[in-house]
């Protein structure tokens, strides 16, 4: 199996967007991405991160992602669950650049293998934008 290279995120359901994001970014987090229905933040240098899911959010529930810095190494993944008779989503490529699919571990817990483009993922946040090299 290929190695992943980081636990990257953790996806958390909040009922109130705004609530939730003036509370983690009041903790210091940095906003990467934000759109109506889901929001996702990174805290240090080792850019941790946490998705706030809003109530509309459709695409995905909570979950914790692992992260990969290839793009094939998560289609090897991919194939070598599915090959273990484990029931895995199909890949996405996403908006912001990074690709992923989801699958339940052995004990219901939902999880995201991602592929994370190489300076990380992409903000569409024009203050960060700005500041990146």
């Amino acid at each position: 199996m290929v190695p992943v290279h980081r636990l990257g995120h953790v996806a958390i359901r909040v009922k109130d967007m705004e609530r939730a994001v003036a509370f983690y970014t009041g903790l210091g987090m940095r906003m990467v991405w934000e759109a109506g229905d889901w929001a996702y933040l990174e805290a240090g240098e080792g850019r941790d991160g946490l998705a706030l899911l809003g109530p509309d959010y459709k695409a995905a529930g909570p979950h914790f992602a692992f992260h990969f810095t290839d793009r094939a190494h998560v289609d090897q993944v991919h194939q070598q669950l599915k090959e273990q008779g484990i029931a895995v989503g199909g890949v996405h490529d996403h908006r912001d650049g990074t690709a992923s699919f989801y699958f339940r571990d052995p004990e219901g817990n939902w999880l995201e293998m991602l592929y994370e483009p190489p300076g990380g993922i992409p903000s569409n946040q024009p203050e960060a934008a700005v500041s990146q090299p």
